[in-house]
């Protein structure tokens, strides 16, 4: 079984950490969102033909690298409920 290294942390630490996370995912979603807005509004006005392939896959891949992100922050979540802060 996997230890959960959020176990060592003291309160103070565990709950500045989830606060850092949050902002970061908050910030980060946004971002993706609006990557994939601003790929949506260009492939309308100019189609798909004419869409850098170089543009296309990476905006496509921000979702997957936003997944380690979203599971740490569980993970904190998780360590807050189970000590009751």
């Amino acid at each position: 079984m996997k230890n959960n290294s959020y176990e060592k942390l003291t309160d103070e630490e565990l709950i500045k950490k989830r606060d850092l996370f949050k902002g970061v995912t908050i910030g980060f979603g946004i971002l993706v969102f609006l990557a994939i807005a601003v790929l949506g509004y260009l492939m309308g006005l100019n189609g798909l033909r004419n869409t850098s392939i170089s543009v296309v896959i990476p905006i496509m891949v921000l979702p997957i690298t936003y997944m380690p992100l979203m599971i740490n922050y569980s993970l904190l979540k998780k360590e807050i409920k189970e000590r009751g802060l």
